[in-house]
């Protein structure tokens, strides 16, 4: 089912025209018709879900509204703490402990948004390709031939979208883990700055740069569920609304780092849209982008994520550490003999690098970017250590500047790649830049349109 954007859902509802559990009726059948090919959830949650929308139902009959998310269906990364619900993290069990909900979950109970289920996520989010060795991995819906990647860490996120079975997303990202898998699935995603929103009730990867996100179907939507959840913000403001025109944006397009050993078609899509930028007024001004090669390097070598992680697993949940993921295990050992010295030279490498990046942004509106540097490759082509690692820092290359350098970034649909996979574009803006940089990245999907118009429909769907 087609639907119109959340903001005319939104009226829809409180005018009578649609009801919210006609809404989530029509998620329920499109998780049903596909959830055996996709597999985007670890716990679907259907028929509370519905009773949730029967009871905005009630209200909005009553005249009763609890805000822009009454009777909008939200998938859920199985990070966050949702009561009723397990907290698995993408683990081998459930953990203890993890059921109290935080500041973002709350903001959506207490509109009474209606959330659908718990989404797959790489487990303890440690990873982008998206691969779950426990519960299995998604399929990205853009082939229908064979198991490509769906991105990680929001493994599931994106492809709940792409299924029908929300309308929004909630993610998490440290180093691109809602942009890569929005990226890869045709969506479109926003990393919060650190700090912004609250990690509370939230099963932490690395203290120091996780960020919670949203994923969306377009981005005018993403705008919609970044308004109702911001606590900066408030309701009687439109701060994300599209702006009246790109003529005299300035769009930086940093020519060091991020198109290095670039698939060359997605060099190409990403190239055609900023040329479509630049004619219709956008100032584009190719520039260098420091810092870069430094900060990366710091994260090659596990950045703050895995002795971060490491001492997680060690004082909270010591029980599954000999249950990981070889591969995130094998990853979280490496970080246990770090030296409290090396840390903390990380630590303030990564402090410099923001502060110098976020002056970038006195002489640009925004940054320009591929999203991810390659097609998701398929799965049965990762099985070896070095491939999988190879194509994981491949994805989150480009993503993973954003949140060693403390900005604010989106990625949206620029066209597809030469084998038929969406292709996104990055926006980075400076630090809590958010609500400016979705109305730039709004005023880019009215030239370049919504993923419909731009990708069609997915080859699993049709």
């Amino acid at each position: 089912m087609q639907l119109p954007p959340l903001r005319h859902i939104c009226g829809q509802l409180r005018a009578g025209s649609l009801s919210a559990s006609a809404l989530m009726q029509a998620c329920i059948t499109s998780y049903e018709s596909s959830e055996n090919r996709l597999q985007a959830y670890k716990t679907w949650a259907g028929d509370t879900a519905l009773e949730q929308a029967k009871a905005a139902d009630t209200l909005l009959k009553s005249g009763i509204n609890l805000g822009p998310l009454m009777g909008i269906p939200v998938s859920v990364k199985d990070l966050y703490a949702v009561p009723g619900m397990s907290t698995f993290a993408g683990s081998a069990q459930a953990l203890v402990g993890w059921s109290e909900p935080g500041p973002v979950i709350r903001a959506i109970q207490s509109q009474l948004g209606v959330i659908t289920g718990k989404t797959h996520t790489v487990e303890f989010a440690f990873g982008g390709i998206g691969i779950n060795p426990h519960w299995g991995t998604p399929y990205n819906p853009w082939d229908a031939s064979q198991h490509r990647i769906p991105g990680g860490s929001s493994s599931g996120a994106g492809v709940s979208l792409v299924q029908g079975s929300a309308l929004l997303a909630l993610g998490t990202d440290t180093a691109g883990s809602v942009r890569i898998p929005a990226s890869l699935t045709g969506n479109t995603a926003l990393k919060t700055t650190y700090g912004r929103w609250s990690n509370e009730g939230i099963v932490p990867l690395s203290s120091s740069l996780d960020s919670p996100g949203l994923l969306a179907r377009s981005i005018a939507d993403l705008a919609f569920g970044f308004e109702a959840i911001d606590p900066l913000l408030t309701s009687e403001t439109t701060p994300c609304h599209a702006l009246p025109s790109l003529k005299g944006l300035r769009i930086g397009i940093p020519e060091n780092f991020f198109w290095k050993d670039c698939d060359a078609s997605i060099v190409a899509c990403v190239q055609s849209a900023v040329q479509r930028l630049e004619a219709v007024g956008a100032e584009v001004v190719k520039m260098a982008m420091h810092g870069c090669d430094t900060v990366y390097e710091i994260f090659q070598a596990g950045g703050l994520g895995a002795p971060e992680l490491s001492e997680f697993l060690a004082s909270r949940h010591p029980e599954h550490i000999s249950q990981l993921d070889p591969i995130v295990r094998m990853r979280v050992e490496a970080a246990e003999n770090m030296t409290a010295t090396e840390y903390l030279r990380r630590v303030r490498a990564l402090k410099q690098a923001s502060a110098t990046a976020a002056k970038i942004f006195d002489e640009f509106d925004v940054l320009l970017t591929p999203t991810v540097a390659i097609s998701p490759p398929a799965v049965s082509t990762l099985s070896d250590p070095a491939a999988y690692r190879h194509a994981n820092m491949m994805v989150l290359r480009n993503t993973s500047i954003a949140n060693l350098m403390t900005l604010s970034a989106v990625t949206m649909p620029a066209g597809k790649d030469d084998q038929n996979m969406p292709v996104g574009l990055q926006l980075m803006a400076g630090p809590r830049q958010e609500a400016r940089l979705l109305a730039i990245a709004g005023r880019i999907e009215q030239e370049l349109g919504q993923a419909q118009d731009i990708l069609g429909t997915p080859p699993n769907l049709r």
